[in-house]
């Protein structure tokens, strides 16, 4: 099997390497010195398991490399509009494009009944270029679990004992394409599971991205750190049930035991992803995390003060960094 991974962060290149052990043929779009180690050295993915190394085909292009049977975009949420303006090359008439990503993804809306039908949400696809240039159809979403840190060019680091991915298809319909790429990422070493309730996935995920992410970036600690604070753990389980609020009210009823989730990720040393985009200068995923749940609770007639009141105050925090352009 055929597959690109297009974005050669932390989880790209986790997920790449785990590809090429469960034998598919692996390419990586990938930039800068992460690019050229990828191209000079491959892959070294340090896990507690011991080292993973892999040697994928890596490219700045995608026209070097072809239409593929599957791609997988890893991409922050802030760079979806430049990955939709150069995909072409890489799509077959079937390839389908998984995307694993944090936060509400742009094709959510897609094949929903009511208000949300097929609604575009701006806030990550501003023009409608990754709707039009991708499409929804073409679209299957993934959720993973996977602790993970770029630690020098090529080399990732793996906290989890257990890396996992949700894989689904936003009709909820069990395709043939999305078993494909799951049986491979198995085959590399991940727990994979598919699913047809990909939203309950994706908040069910989201709702511990909510109850840490704002908390450790505006603090700018771990969460092991961040979270030994009685009242900040506290802040955690209420931004935690609205967020659970949030999902119950558009209709995936997800049970997460909020007492247990803080207390384990309180356990972990990782800095949430959003937090380290803030450190490096990069782009941060406050609109995918943060802005459209909050525009979702707001349709939904859900109350989420705490997390109005973080999310507003991160967005400062990014201005002021000039990192974040608010939509």
């Amino acid at each position: 099997m055929k597959i690109c991974v297009y974005g050669a962060g932390a989880i790209g290149c986790h997920v790449a390497a785990r590809l090429v052990a469960g034998g598919a043929e692996v390419s990586v779009i990938a930039r800068g010195a992460q690019l050229a180690a990828i191209q000079a050295d491959g892959l070294r993915i340090e896990t507690p398991d011991g080292m993973l190394t892999a040697h994928p085909r890596a490219s700045d292009d995608p026209r070097d490399l072809g239409p593929q049977d599957a791609v997988l975009v890893t991409v922050k949420a802030p760079a979806l509009t430049a990955v939709a303006e150069a995909i072409a090359p890489l799509l077959g008439p079937d390839t389908p494009v998984i995307f694993i990503m944090n936060g509400i993804p742009w094709w959510y809306c897609h094949g929903l009944a009511g208000d949300l039908a097929d609604r575009q949400l701006a806030e990550i696809d501003p023009d409608g270029t990754v709707w039009r240039n991708i499409g929804p159809e073409r679209a299957v979403g993934g959720v993973v679990y996977s602790s993970c840190t770029v630690i020098a060019p090529g080399t990732v680091r793996v906290l989890s004992k257990e890396s996992r991915i949700i894989l689904g298809e936003p009709t909820g319909e069990d395709s043939s394409r999305t078993q494909a790429v799951a049986a491979v990422l198995r085959a590399g070493g991940f727990t994979c599971q598919v699913t047809d309730q990909i939203r309950d996935a994706i908040w069910t995920k989201l709702s511990w991205n909510i109850a840490t992410g704002p908390i450790c970036a505006l603090s700018r600690s771990s969460m092991t750190v961040a979270l030994a604070d009685p009242t900040i753990a506290a802040a955690a389980r209420c931004l935690m049930a609205e967020a659970v609020a949030i999902a119950h009210g558009l209709g995936c009823m997800i049970t997460p035991d909020i007492d247990a989730v803080v207390a384990t990720v309180a356990r972990s040393p990782h800095k949430p992803s959003i937090l380290q985009d803030l450190e490096l200068g990069r782009p941060m995923e406050i609109d995918a995390l943060y802005t459209i749940p909050l525009a979702l609770a707001e349709m939904a007639s859900v109350p989420a003060p705490t997390l109005a009141l973080l999310t507003a105050l991160l967005r400062l925090h990014a201005q002021a960094a000039g990192i974040y352009r608010q939509p």
